[in-house]
C-alpha cells in the first residue's frame, strides 16, 4: 500500500514539473542570399526576411540572421520587435561559422526609404518584466538615406555636410530624425525587463541609442559608435519617483562598458548644443567603464540631468580631443528646471561626490585607424557668420519710413558638420585599443 502511495505521488510530481515547466525556446535562420519567406526558418531552410521570423517567434526566441543587408519588409527603411528575442547577427550564408567583421548584417536604408520609413532603424517595442531583448552583431547605418549638401562643408572623399530634416535637399527625401536603436514606453510599448546590446556599429544616425525604461537593465556592451548626432548613448528611466530636487527612486541599472564612442555632433552645425558621447540622464544606476571616447563636439560624457552622484560610477575610461571637456557636470544643488551650473571637468578622476571616479584617463598616447581626413576635418572644423546688412537699401529707407525695423541677411558656413563617416573605416575600429574601447568580437 505504501509503495502504492509514493508510486502515486512521484508521478504527480512528474506530471507538475511537466505542466509547469516553460516551454523551449526555439530558434530560427534568417538568410538575405538564399532564404525564402515561405520557409520554415530552419538552418537548411531559413526564411529571407527578418520580419517573417519575427512573425512567428515568441519571447525567449533566438534568430540567427546572416550576411546581409535588411531594412524592412519592402525595403520600408525600418524594422519592429514586438517580442523580447534573440537577434545574433554575422553569419555566413549557410551559419557554417560567425564572424560579424567578415560577414556583416547590416540596417542600411537607401534614400529613396526615407520618403516613408521616417521612424527608428530598429525599435524594441515589448520586453515584459523577466524576458531580455538581446540585439548581437549587428550594423546600422544611416549614411545611405541621409541627405548632405552638394555645396556646404564639402570634404574630399566625404561629401558634404549633413542636412537638417527641416533643409529640404536638391533631390529626394529629408534626412530621417530618427535614432537608429530605439526602446521606450511611448506609443504602447513595454520596457519593464533587461535589454542587452553587443559587438553592434552604430555609425550617421540622430542619437545611436535612445530610450527609456520602467524597470530592469540596459548593458550596452563592446560597441563602435562613430558619427552620430546629439548623444551616441541617451538612457533614461521613467518608473522611479521623482521629487522637487530630483529623483529619488531609480528604474534601474545601465552599464555602458568596453565602447568605442567617437565623432558625436551637436543638434546644429553653429556646435552649441549637445554632441555628447554619454548623457547620464535620469532615475536610472549607470557604471560606467573601459570605454574609448574621443572626438565628440561638446564632450565625452555629460552629467548634467540632475541625477543623484550616488548612482552613478565612471571608472577606467580613455577621453581625449572631446573639444570642450572630458566630462560636462553640473553641481549639486542646482535646479534641473532654472539655470544650471555646468562645470568642465578636465580631471576625470577628480572627486566629484560620484559613487566611484577612478583610473579614467585624457591621454591618447597610442594610435587609432581613423579616417585620416576625416579627423583632419574635425579637428579643423568652424562655423562662421556674416551679415548682409544695407541700412539705406530701397527696402530699409521704407521700413524707416513706415516706423517698422530695419533688416538685413544673415548667412552662416561650417566647414563640416556630421559628414558622412565610411563604414570600412569604422569597422576597423573592433580591436583598435586592447586598454578600452570596442574589442574584436569572438
Amino acid at each position: 500500500m505504501k509503495s502504492r502511495k509514493r508510486a502515486f505521488a512521484a508521478a504527480l510530481a512528474i506530471l507538475v514539473i511537466f505542466w509547469g515547466a516553460p516551454a523551449f525556446a526555439a530558434d530560427y535562420y534568417v538568410a538575405r542570399e538564399r532564404g525564402d519567406n515561405q520557409n520554415p526558418g530552419t538552418r537548411e531552410a531559413p526564411f529571407k526576411n527578418i520580419e517573417a521570423a519575427l512573425k512567428v517567434a515568441r519571447s525567449g526566441d533566438t534568430i540567427y540572421v546572416a550576411q546581409g543587408n535588411y531594412f524592412g519588409l519592402r525595403d520600408k527603411g525600418y524594422l519592429e520587435v514586438s517580442q523580447p528575442v534573440e537577434l545574433i547577427g554575422g553569419y555566413a550564408a549557410d551559419f557554417s561559422v560567425r564572424d560579424i567583421l567578415k560577414f556583416p548584417t547590416t540596417i542600411i536604408p537607401d534614400r529613396s526609404s526615407g520618403e516613408s520609413g521616417r521612424k527608428p532603424l530598429l525599435s524594441a517595442l515589448n520586453v515584459p518584466a523577466g524576458a531580455t531583448f538581446t540585439l548581437d552583431g549587428f550594423i546600422l547605418d544611416r549614411g545611405s538615406q541621409n541627405a548632405y549638401s552638394l555645396s556646404e562643408g564639402v570634404i574630399p572623399g566625404l561629401g558634404g555636410r549633413l542636412l537638417r530634416d527641416t533643409e529640404k535637399p536638391a533631390e529626394g527625401p529629408s534626412t530621417v530624425h530618427e535614432p537608429l536603436l530605439c526602446f521606450t514606453n511611448k506609443v504602447n510599448a513595454r520596457i519593464e525587463g533587461d535589454i542587452v546590446i553587443r559587438n553592434c556599429v552604430f555609425l550617421n544616425g540622430h542619437f545611436a541609442i535612445q530610450g527609456g525604461f520602467k524597470k530592469g537593465s540596459v548593458k550596452i556592451l563592446n560597441n563602435v559608435f562613430v558619427a552620430n548626432k546629439m548623444a551616441a548613448i541617451e538612457v533614461f528611466g521613467i518608473g522611479g519617483k521623482k521629487g522637487p530636487k530630483g529623483p529619488l527612486e531609480k528604474s534601474g541599472h545601465v552599464e555602458i562598458a568596453g565602447n568605442t564612442i567617437l565623432f558625436t555632433w551637436s543638434r546644429l552645425k553653429d556646435f552649441a548644443d549637445m554632441g555628447y558621447g554619454i548623457r547620464v540622464m535620469t532615475m536610472v544606476e549607470y557604471d560606467i567603464h573601459d570605454n574609448l571616447i574621443g572626438c565628440n563636439v561638446l564632450t565625452g560624457i555629460d552629467h548634467t540631468r540632475n541625477n543623484p552622484n550616488a548612482w552613478v560610477k565612471i571608472d577606467n575610461n580613455i577621453l581625449f580631443l572631446n573639444k570642450q571637456a572630458p566630462l560636462l557636470y553640473v553641481e549639486p544643488g542646482t535646479s534641473a528646471a532654472g539655470m544650471m551650473e555646468r562645470v568642465k571637468i578636465g580631471d576625470m578622476n577628480a572627486d566629484l561626490g560620484l559613487a566611484s571616479c577612478r583610473g579614467n584617463s585624457d591621454k591618447m598616447n597610442f594610435k587609432l585607424p581613423l579616417h585620416k581626413v576625416y579627423l583632419q576635418s574635425f579637428l579643423d572644423a568652424r562655423y562662421s557668420e556674416t551679415t548682409d546688412f544695407n541700412p539705406d537699401s530701397p527696402a530699409n529707407v521704407l521700413r524707416e519710413v513706415m516706423g517698422l525695423p530695419k533688416q538685413g541677411k544673415l548667412a552662416s558656413q561650417v566647414s563640416m558638420f556630421a559628414n558622412r563617416y565610411p563604414l570600412k573605416d569604422a569597422l576597423a575600429l573592433f580591436g583598435a585599443n586592447a586598454q578600452a574601447g570596442a574589442q574584436k568580437p569572438k
